[in-house]
């Protein structure tokens, strides 16, 4: 009985380390023995080579290495009947906060106009407004964005929240459906994104959803922030706001195209920030026992936590 792990884009050899010091007694290969493997119970995946798991006649449980999972979804020749779990980790879950609350503040005081200025030796005061003239709103209210929002919240920004379904949210005012999401777009001077990847939010952020954007904000115009998943903008979409500055700045840490291209123009666009999807990278060390533990405990009969809905994609 053996472990599959199985990524691209990243030597697997970390994790492998990682989880036979989390549990030594476990055989992890890091590629099927031959293409109809049957002593593997249980796959740990990232962006895994196509077909990797559909050979795997014994497989239980599929694992992903991150917070999203549609490289899991997208390939046809996974199992059906073979659940998908996604991580949940405080690790995770404070990465991608301390990501969304640095770029809001960020933007809320200037850093790129004092960048600049800096590299010009320019020695002028910017008016910043205050927290609580700003009001941030967060699209996806799941683990993440509900942490995110709770800690932005703490800093003392208004916070609005939109999700797929209606949610509760202590202290943010919540909104679901289409209509919602107009409210929110319309009432948020910075908008953060961290939605999953499905059919329904394939390519959102494109002109359509830019121009539903408030025309006015204290910083000027509104600030877009994604940290979710690549495919849900329009790389030129977004330019296109920025150049009829209908966005004031933007924060992009996921892209149509992974790496971005050297020839993009969001590498040197003056009012773009760009991370290389790194706002909330996956530890070893702090996720790797998890998996384990999980693991072991559905050996024993306990059910699997954190199960994706396949028809939601998330």
């Amino acid at each position: 009985m053996s472990i599959l792990l199985s990524v691209t884009g990243f030597d697997p050899t970390r994790w492998r380390d990682a989880m036979l010091r989390a549990a030594p007694s476990e055989t992890i290969v890091l590629r099927p023995s031959s293409s109809r493997d049957e002593t593997i119970r249980y796959a740990v995946v990232w962006r895994q080579p196509p077909s990797v798991l559909s050979e795997l006649p014994n497989l239980e449980a599929i694992f992903s290495l991150g917070a999203g999972v549609d490289h899991i979804l997208a390939d046809r020749t996974v199992p059906p009947s073979v659940p998908v779990v996604r991580i949940v980790a405080p690790d995770l879950t404070n990465r991608m906060s301390e990501y969304v609350v640095w770029r809001v503040l960020d933007h809320l005081r200037r850093g790129a106009t004092y960048r600049a200025q800096q590299a010009a030796r320019i020695w002028n005061e910017r008016r910043q407004p205050a927290a609580a003239e700003v009001t941030v709103g967060v699209l996806g209210l799941g683990e993440l964005g509900r942490d995110a929002a709770a800690k932005l919240r703490l800093m003392g920004f208004p916070v609005i929240g939109w999700s797929r379904g209606p949610r509760e949210v202590e202290g943010v005012e919540t909104f679901h459906g289409e209509e919602g999401l107009s409210e929110v777009l319309t009432r948020s001077d910075i908008l953060v994104v961290l939605l999953p990847l499905t059919a329904e939010t394939r390519g959102l952020i494109d002109d359509e959803f830019l121009s539903r954007l408030k025309r006015e904000t204290p910083l000027g115009t509104p600030i877009l922030i994604n940290a979710g998943r690549g495919a849900l903008q329009r790389d030129s979409a977004i330019l296109r706001a920025l150049n009829d500055n209908r966005l004031m700045e933007v924060s992009l840490d996921v892209f149509e195209r992974e790496p971005l291209p050297q020839d993009s123009p969001l590498w040197r666009h003056p009012r773009v920030f760009v991370t290389p999807h790194a706002a909330a990278s996956s530890d070893p060390a702090a996720l790797a026992p998890l998996i384990t533990q999980q693991i072991a405990a559905h050996r024993r009969g306990e059910p699997l936590r954190h199960v994706v809905d396949r028809r939601a994609g998330y």
